[in-house]
């Protein structure tokens, strides 16, 4: 099947990704275990979980770079396994890490990429001046990428996935080691993709990033998926509501500030000796908040900052898996399917 066949096959309702009890081990490592998952065509999906959890193996299962021990995973109707050859030609592919030729010029790599997908010359060449004013990289484009700083070849690597215009792209963690700017252009040209009709598979450590770019976000630990939903319903069924946030002017007073409030709520009340930080669920609403300031004034106790808070995704997951999303994960803090340090 040819390339064009493939993409004409694909459109805003038939682009979709599932996997279903997915399972893969790496010796004794269990990578994948019964994962299952689906994004909707048109939409971006992100991957959220720490490092170790799975989130590389599946995206090169999916990709065709691995095969499942078991279960099974399609990109439309093609299954991963039995029509490889055809997915090839309807994604794009952004790893952790730049696939990018340093000998070659920014735009000459660009253009290569078009000629190995039988864009023409003139086309191949076109697109590539399109895509390197997108990323800002037309300054350096007549540049060797062997010049470019981390930052810049990562751009170039992602622009570089966009060449063919794929209807289907992977990215796996594309905003790791860009700066703030970097990675704000990255968060629109993701954004614009999906609203072109393209699915975007993410996957991400960052819960900032999941919430700003997913329509739907799968947490994933130790290989499977514990929840999933849109950023709306995870912060709904998992963030705890409202809390009360408090930080004090002096953090050796923590212990003490905890006493007031468990004298003041029935409620769990965490708090964080080290950083001066103190929040309980403010389940009685506003009302809550005048009585935390008169008693923390009685007791002798400086508040730095004080409030209410929604809840955030980093409190949806701290409560889904019992850590944060930059914590280890089980695979010996490696990424088993290509044993590279993560």
């Amino acid at each position: 099947m040819t390339a064009n066949s493939s993409l004409e096959r694909f459109s805003c309702s038939g682009a979709s990704i599932t996997v279903e009890k997915v399972s893969k081990k790496f010796g004794k490592v269990i990578a994948l275990d019964g994962l299952t998952l689906k994004a909707d065509p048109g939409t971006v999906f992100a991957l959220l979980g720490p490092n170790g959890s799975g989130k590389t193996t599946i995206v090169r299962i999916l990709t065709t770079l691995l095969k499942p021990d078991s279960g099974t995973a399609a990109i439309g109707n093609y299954d991963v396994v039995r029509d490889a050859a055809a997915i090839r030609a309807v994604i794009g592919l952004a790893g952790q890490y730049p696939a990018v030729d340093e000998n070659l010029t920014g735009r000459e790599n660009l253009e290569m990429i078009g000629r190995l997908y039988h864009l023409g010359g003139q086309k191949a060449k076109s697109r590539s001046i399109e895509l390197l004013e997108l990323f800002d990289l037309a300054d350096a484009s007549k540049r060797r990428v062997k010049t470019y700083s981390g930052g810049m070849r990562r751009r170039l690597d992602l622009a570089a996935t966009l060449v063919a215009s794929p209807p289907i792209l992977f990215l796996d963690e594309p905003t790791t080691g860009l700066d703030p700017r970097s990675r704000l252009g990255l968060w629109e040209v993701i954004s614009a993709q999906a609203r072109n009709c393209n699915t975007v598979f993410l996957t991400t450590q960052y819960l900032e990033e999941a919430d700003r770019l997913a329509n739907k976000i799968a947490i994933i630990d130790n290989g499977r998926v514990l929840r999933d939903g849109t950023p709306q319903e995870l912060k709904d069924c998992c963030g705890g509501g409202t809390h009360v946030k408090i930080k004090l002017a002096d953090r050796s007073q923590t212990p003490k500030a905890a006493a007031v409030l468990g004298e003041l709520s029935r409620e769990k009340i965490y708090s964080n000796p080290e950083t001066g930080e103190l929040s309980l669920p403010a389940s009685g609403g506003t009302s809550i908040l005048a009585d935390i300031v008169r008693r923390m004034d009685a007791a002798g106790i400086a508040l730095a900052e004080f409030g209410l808070q929604q809840p955030t995704l980093d409190d949806v997951f701290l409560a889904i898996t019992g850590h944060t999303a930059a914590a280890d994960g089980p695979e010996n803090k490696k990424d088993v399917a290509s044993g590279k340090e993560r």
